[in-house]
C-alpha cells in the first residue's frame, strides 16, 4: 500500500508534470469531446440533470462540450495552467456563464454542498497518482455532493492495460511510465467503489495508439 507521505510527494511531482505538459501542449487533447463525455451527456439527459461537475477537467474539452449541451458545469482540476486555458476557451466560445473552472486537488474534500449536483464525470482522473484510500474518499465525496438519483460516470485504465506492471512501481498498483503515474484498477476496486450505489454498467473500451485499455463505469446514487 502506498504510504500517505509517498502519495503526497508523488502527487506534487505529478502536479508539476501536468503544469509542464499543459504549458508545452495547450491543446494536447484537441477540442473534440471524449467518448466518455458523450456517454455521460446521454446519461445526464436521461436523468434530467442540469448541474454537473467534471473532475479533472484539464484544458476543458469535455466541460465545454457538456456546457454546449445545455448543462451548468463546474470544472475542477489541480492544474492552474489547464484551467487558464479552459477559461480562455469558454470566453471565446461564449460559455463563461455556464462553465465554472475551480482549482481543486482531488485529495481534498469537494467544494460543493451536500446533494447539490445532478451528475458527475471523471475521465481518467481516478486512475491518476491517487492511493486507494484517496480514491475511496473522493468517490465518497462525489456521493455526498450528488442528489439521490444522480449519476457518476468515470473511466479508468485497468490491469489488462499494456502499461500495467511496466515502468517505475510506486506500490498500490501505481506505475509511472513516460512521466505519467497511473493507478491501474482491478475489478474488485470498481466493485468496492460502487458499494452503496446502483452500479449500472462497467464497459470495456480502448483509446489511443497503444491502445490504452479502460473501463467506463456508470453508477447512480441511491
Amino acid at each position: 500500500m502506498l504510504s500517505e507521505r509517498a502519495a503526497m510527494e508523488l502527487g506534487e511531482e505529478q502536479r508539476d508534470h501536468w503544469r509542464r505538459v499543459y504549458s508545452r501542449n495547450p491543446h494536447m487533447y484537441g477540442a473534440e469531446p471524449s467518448a466518455v463525455a458523450r456517454h455521460a451527456a446521454g446519461v445526464f439527459a436521461g436523468r434530467g440533470a442540469r448541474s454537473v461537475v467534471e473532475l479533472g477537467a484539464g484544458h476543458g474539452r469535455d466541460a465545454l462540450w457538456l456546457a454546449e449541451q445545455g448543462l451548468e458545469v463546474a470544472a475542477t482540476d489541480f492544474s492552474a495552467t489547464g484551467l487558464e486555458q479552459l477559461r480562455a476557451a469558454a470566453d471565446e466560445r461564449g460559455l463563461s456563464g455556464s462553465v465554472h473552472p475551480l482549482l481543486h486537488d482531488a485529495r481534498e474534500p469537494l467544494p460543493f454542498a451536500d446533494a447539490s449536483l445532478d451528475g458527475a464525470m471523471a475521465h481518467m482522473l481516478l486512475c491518476m497518482a491517487l492511493s486507494t484510500e484517496r480514491i475511496r474518499a473522493l468517490v465518497g465525496e462525489v456521493r455526498r455532493a450528488l442528489r439521490p438519483g444522480g449519476a457518476f460516470v468515470y473511466s479508468v485504465r485497468h490491469t489488462g492495460d499494456a502499461h500495467y506492471g511496466q515502468g517505475v512501481s510506486h506500490g498500490d498498483d501505481i506505475y509511472e511510465h513516460g512521466g505519467f503515474a497511473v493507478h491501474f484498477f482491478d475489478r474488485a476496486l470498481v466493485d468496492a467503489l460502487a458499494d452503496g450505489w446502483d452500479l449500472q454498467e462497467v464497459h470495456a473500451f480502448e483509446e489511443g495508439e497503444l491502445p490504452r485499455r479502460l473501463w467506463r463505469v456508470t453508477q447512480v446514487k441511491r
